[in-house]
């Protein structure tokens, strides 16, 4: 047999024809495979084939599987690094995270798409809806992570400018456009968003940025501080306390609460928060956030069986927030 003018991509050639048009419900004949190599110029042996095979499974873990299907014998590749559901699961993900644009979105998951065969790929695409999602304007905020991960293993500072919307509906900068400079130390994730929690230069606090409002990140020639700050930094319990991610004063409240809404305080805080009971059907927790109207919202939200019991001046800015609530209230009084 004469050999093709790509002869030496053999192999490579063959590991990709398998991986993009086989899998557990199609496979390809001998002759198939044959052809399929043609395509690309390359001529080979029965035997060869099947000795490349082995050599995917040593060395590649590429399990190539022999079957049966009725009087013809095929082959198709057996398990894959990502299982189907694995890769569904990460096109979801890239879906519902409202940090990464639409077009990057598209981009990951037609790369995600490339770990399964091409007949699978025509499965994911029919789940793959993004028009209409909420997502971000920042285009380079996929690239944003990557710098501030960048600062934190070289142990730098960063600046950049920060941004907030406008009734325009456009991003104008905040600090009138001046850069904020802070030591990173860590990324967290949300309410869907990114956030940095770093430690601010200008007065010394740790604070949290949201990551698709920061443009034009440089990491400066200055160790980043904070170190002692951070030591013993809990950031499941700071990421609870936030709510929202917004800012406010952090303070230990006390909530009561009917029984039937412990669950709704376990989501939010975990399981081992001290609950103190009050009577038969009610139930008590204290608890570290920073109150702000986020956290007013979001008491208010779960009802009359929940109510905040202390310290008074919460209590008293809580009352006030529900006043100015009702006052803005349409309608004839």
């Amino acid at each position: 047999m004469s050999k093709g003018k790509n002869q030496k991509l053999k192999f490579p050639l063959l590991m990709r024809i398998m991986l993009e048009k086989t899998d557990d419900e199609h496979g390809l004949t001998m002759a198939e495979i044959l052809d399929e190599l043609k395509l690309y110029d390359v001529s080979a042996e029965r035997k060869s084939i099947a000795d490349d095979f082995q050599e995917m499974e040593d060395h590649f873990g590429i399990e190539i599987i022999k079957e049966q299907v009725g009087r013809e014998t095929r082959y198709h590749v057996g398990s894959r690094e990502f299982e189907l559901a694995e890769v569904k699961l990460l096109i979801d993900a890239v879906q519902s995270s409202k940090f990464i644009t639409e077009k990057k979105s598209r981009e990951l998951i037609k790369k995600v798409k490339g770990l399964v065969s091409k007949h699978q790929a025509a499965q994911l695409q029919r789940q793959v809806v993004i028009r209409d999602r909420v997502k971000t304007v920042n285009e380079s905020v996929y690239y944003n992570v990557d710098e501030i991960h960048n600062a934190i293993n070289s142990n730098c500072k960063i600046r950049f400018k920060y941004y907030k919307w406008d009734i325009s509906k456009k991003l104008v900068p905040r600090n009138n456009g001046d850069f904020f400079k802070v030591s990173p130390w860590a990324l967290t994730w949300d309410d869907e968003n990114y956030y940095l929690v770093a430690l601010d230069d200008w007065d010394g606090r740790i604070k949290h940025y949201r990551v698709d409002k920061m443009m034009q990140i440089e990491l400066l020639d200055e160790r980043r501080v904070g170190r002692e700050e951070f030591r013993n930094f809990d950031m499941a319990k700071y990421s609870k306390s936030t709510f929202g991610m917004f800012h406010g004063e952090k303070t230990r409240v006390s909530i009561c609460f009917e029984n039937s809404k412990c669950g709704v305080f376990f989501d939010r805080f975990g399981k081992d928060q001290f609950i103190r009971k009050v009577d038969e059907n009610h139930s008590e927790i204290s608890v570290e956030v920073f109150v702000s109207p986020q956290f007013f919202g979001w008491i208010f939200s779960l009802g009359p069986e929940v109510k905040v019991t202390g310290p008074e001046n919460v209590v008293a800015e809580m009352r006030s927030a529900a006043e100015a609530f009702m006052a803005n209230l349409g309608g004839d009084k």
